[in-house]
């Protein structure tokens, strides 16, 4: 497979390695950019397996809980300006109420009914574009529940309340006091904003991802020239310092870094009155994994005035 200029240019942004070392990562895996991160990865030439903030789409992030359920949405817009704008403010805010009484399926969501009998989400949002002149879709839903206990929610720069740019919702099941429950729910649900954990538990963590990172470890350790046995040690020390690091209640809680959420939540029980346990989460930010066409916009111009 050839290998572009534009190939490079992504795998370069996307791990922070030089040109060179990102073009020799793309011939060696075929033009394959997951498996050429990998490859970077294991020379140690890769920073980071992909470079935050790539992804550009505008909008909001909506949250809206009703007792021990909470749900969330991600409502697209083409510009940072429609965000501001009241009437797309109350758009997200109208369908995450509307998508409490849905299983959270999106479409599901979109079938469901706005507030007020405006008609469906699907309607409003079609409704929407053509008053505010852009283009914009609801992109996902996410929803928490638990039998007992609440669903805490949190979200970072907030425009309004239940909207913003990052947002959690975290389930934590308990029969103790409500008020403790709510405080340390809020408090885990702050730090899955900040830590951005894979999973509750190890055995939570996706397979394939936990596959992937073993063997970019022990790509690295075979780099060290040592004895097979020792490999196979170092591999599964970092494997056990990546679940360390991915796994919510193995985390260094952000609230209190000498123990991990999992202690944190061992003590909050006893204020509680009763055991406390996450049965799940869920964290959106505003345009992850979505990418915006890069525009010169002097060739625009250009273009405008021929």
């Amino acid at each position: 497979m050839t290998v572009t200029a534009a190939m490079v240019k992504e795998l370069r942004e996307m791990t922070g390695a030089g040109m060179m070392d990102c073009k020799t990562a793309l011939v060696e895996n075929d033009g394959n950019v997951e498996q050429a991160v990998d490859w970077l990865r294991a020379k140690g030439l890769s920073r980071a397996a992909k470079k935050a903030g790539r992804a550009a789409a505008e909008g909001l992030i909506g949250v809206a809980t009703d007792g021990t359920r909470a749900v969330m949405v991600e409502v697209n817009s083409e510009t940072d300006f429609v965000a501001r704008n009241p009437e797309f403010q109350a758009l997200v805010k109208n369908v995450a109420t509307a998508a409490i009484a849905t299983d959270g399926s999106l479409d599901a969501v979109n079938a469901a009914d706005m507030p007020g009998g405006s008609g469906t989400v699907d309607a409003a949002v079609k409704n929407a574009i053509a008053t505010i002149g852009e283009n914009m879709s609801l992109r996902r839903v996410a929803a928490v529940s638990v039998e007992k206990g609440v669903v805490a929610s949190y979200v970072h720069n907030a425009i309004a309340p239940g909207l913003g740019t990052i947002g959690v919702i975290v389930g934590v099941a308990s029969e103790g006091k409500e008020d403790v429950v709510q405080q340390i729910g809020r408090q885990i649900a702050m730090h899955i904003a900040a830590s951005n954990p894979l999973a509750v538990t190890e055995d939570e963590v996706d397979a394939d991802v936990a596959a992937r990172e073993r063997a970019v470890f022990a790509e690295q350790a075979r780099e060290s020239g040592k004895p097979e046995q020792i490999i196979e040690k170092m591999v599964e020390g970092r494997m056990r310092k990546f679940f360390q690091e991915v796994v919510l209640l193995s985390q260094a809680f952000v609230v209190d870094t000498d123990k991990t959420v999992g202690q944190a939540l061992t003590d909050a029980a006893a204020d509680a009155g009763a055991p406390l346990a996450v049965t799940g989460f869920a964290v959106f930010r505003l345009g992850e994994g979505v990418e915006k066409e890069e525009t010169d916009f002097a060739a625009e111009v250009a273009a405008a005035m021929t």
